[in-house]
């Protein structure tokens, strides 16, 4: 979240920002809550200081009469500074909801605007390919190949669930293990992480995990959720951390599954594998010094370029637009795929994000670093990016690299751990 004293003296600028990211954070109920609460802690402050005079006077009194008469003051100056305080933690309590319900800054270079803002700034090694027939879609390549089963998935657990089958679970495989190499060869270090974490640590990394618009599934009767994406567990490992400032940067693979419940998806972007309610990811995630954030958003969007230039897969780079940026990003690279099998002449679709998110999440959970010699501390700033969304990454490989007698030619890195060069045949 946003620091306290600054949303409060730049009411306008913080106004203008939840605008252009579509946000109804109400900043000016905010502007009359904290004016509130200097008040009341201003009168606090004075009636504290008055009880403590009283209280000094009594051993000065006159006689038992006096003395009594100072006492009874006292308790009344008290029970009004009880009156107060209980007061002005109903103020801090509803300030501090509208607080953490407002974005993050926005990056002055990011576009302003809905989704259609986003702006294409670069594409990758490789070109969309010109097939000579006509390109399938995932589910028809999986249906053939028998490397998935949403029939099962469905009577199992229900829509957007499935199985993977035969060489698409050796697909899932290879693609972990060859992100994983290229990001432990970067220096990061690499975790598998659990699958719920408690509620307070949704909220720390900027996610709802109750309420109407959640996407995030709950566990009743616990304060615990089913993670939506692994920088959850890895931003909430080093919760109230304090780094020292040499530590910095340091960088983080995580392994998991991600559950989101994607309600009120709909249309041609439901159909397989784009989007479904569990799927596997390898998540990078850094801790870094305010200095050095924009250098390493930039370092993650490399790496997310490698890793699909290596798979042969056409993609473009997107400047996400602020109100698309969700609450924690100052500002959001997505790369798309091409995916030849979607629509009619084929579609770009999202396979990775990268965010930086300044100081917002380390405000909400504490993550702080001291520099030697210094005094006090600062809050970190924490980034993350999607090295390999798998069952997106599974569909750009697919039909990519689909071929007119319905094989599937294995991208060169993922040979090694598939243990073939064609998938069919």
């Amino acid at each position: 979240m946003l620091d306290r004293r600054f949303v409060a003296d730049n009411i306008d600028l913080v106004t203008a920002n939840c605008r252009a990211r579509g946000s109804s954070a109400d900043v000016e109920r905010f502007s009359q809550l904290d004016k509130l609460r200097r008040q009341f802690q201003a009168d606090v402050d004075r009636l504290n200081g008055a009880a403590a005079q009283v209280s000094k006077s009594i051993g000065k009194a006159a006689d038992e009469a006096e003395r009594e008469a100072r006492k009874a003051e006292g308790r009344r100056l008290r029970e009004e500074v009880s009156t107060l305080e209980a007061k002005a933690a109903e103020i801090v309590a509803e300030a501090d909801a509208i607080l953490r319900a407002i974005p993050n800054l926005t990056h002055p270079d990011a576009p302003v605007g809905g989704e259609d803002a986003a702006v294409e700034i670069r594409r990758g090694a490789t070109p969309p390919r010109p097939f000579d027939f006509k390109p399938l879609d995932h589910v028809e390549i999986g249906a053939r190949l028998k490397l998935f089963d949403f029939e099962a998935g469905a009577r199992v657990a229900g829509h957007g669930f499935y199985f993977l089958t035969g060489d698409g679970v050796l697909l899932e495989l290879a693609l972990q293990r060859y992100a994983v190499e290229l990001l432990m060869k970067e220096g990061f270090t690499v975790m598998t992480t659990p699958d719920l974490a408690r509620d307070t640590i949704l909220e720390g990394t900027g996610f709802m995990p109750r309420g109407p618009e959640t996407q995030i599934y709950s566990v009743n009767d616990s304060d615990l959720s089913l993670i939506a994406t692994a920088e959850i567990t890895l931003g909430g490992a080093y919760h109230e951390r304090i780094f020292e400032a040499p530590e910095l940067p340091l960088k983080l693979c995580g392994i998991s599954h991600c559950f989101r419940t994607e309600a009120g998806a709909h249309g041609r972007a439901t159909r397989g594998l784009y989007r479904v309610h569990q799927f596997t990811k390898v998540e990078m995630f850094a801790f870094t010094h305010p200095d050095q954030s924009e250098a390493m958003h930039a370092h993650l969007l490399d790496l997310e370029c490698r890793i699909f230039d290596g798979l042969g897969i056409p993609y473009r780079v997107i400047d996400t637009a602020s109100g698309d940026l969700g609450g924690p990003a100052y500002r959001k690279f997505d790369l798309e795929a091409w995916m030849p099998g979607r629509g009619e002449a084929g579609e770009w679709g999202e396979v990775t994000s990268t965010s930086n998110c300044t100081d917002y999440q380390a405000r909400r959970l504490a993550l702080r670093f001291r520099t030697p010699g210094e005094k006090g501390t600062q809050f970190v700033h924490t980034l993350n990016g999607t090295a390999v969304a798998i069952s997106r990454a599974i569909i750009a490989i697919l039909e990519n690299h689909q071929n007119a007698d319905g094989t599937i030619t294995v991208p060169e890195p993922l040979v090694a751990w598939m243990g073939k060069k064609t998938i069919g045949g």
